[in-house]
């Protein structure tokens, strides 16, 4: 099981790659994550590429009704995929993933240009954002908090 932080950060890459799609971003994401995902092999790199093809192409094809429901579930998907790589290595090796990971979302996560901004979200339940550079959070909502 992962913590807390680690899962934050793969929640923000799933956010990554959904806020990209589309967008001149695309193929340097599409790109570092064929590497990251890959970890120098050609094969697993190109079937995420192949995933990253897929969600692509169903953000594409969302009509407006369905296109928030859309972009939520590929944003949770590739929150579980960035989780299993995370969970699937440890030591050094895990170090390394996390250091390319929270620079894959430095570098392609929404409102990078020098704003801060959110937008296109929907949440359900106790919510609690903070936009910046480089910020933590942690939040607690219940009884219990």
């Amino acid at each position: 099981m992962l913590d807390e932080a680690l899962t934050v950060l793969a929640a923000a890459g799933g956010t990554a790659v959904v806020q990209a799609a589309g967008t001149d971003a695309w193929t340097g994401l599409r790109q570092a994550m064929g590497r990251l995902f890959g970890r120098g092999g050609d094969e697993r790199a190109g079937r995420t590429e192949e995933r990253l093809d897929g969600t692509a192409a169903a953000l594409e094809a969302a009509g407006q009704e369905d296109a928030e429901q859309v972009r939520t579930r590929q944003a949770v998907a590739w929150q579980t995929r960035f989780e299993d790589l995370l969970a699937g290595v440890d030591g050094q090796e895990r170090t390394l993933v996390v250091q390319e990971l929270r620079a894959l979302v430095h570098a392609y996560a929404p409102g990078r240009t020098g704003g801060s901004n959110v937008s296109g979200n929907t949440f359900h339940g106790p919510t609690a954002i903070q936009t910046g550079d480089d910020n933590r959070q942690i939040n607690h909502f219940g009884p219990d908090a």
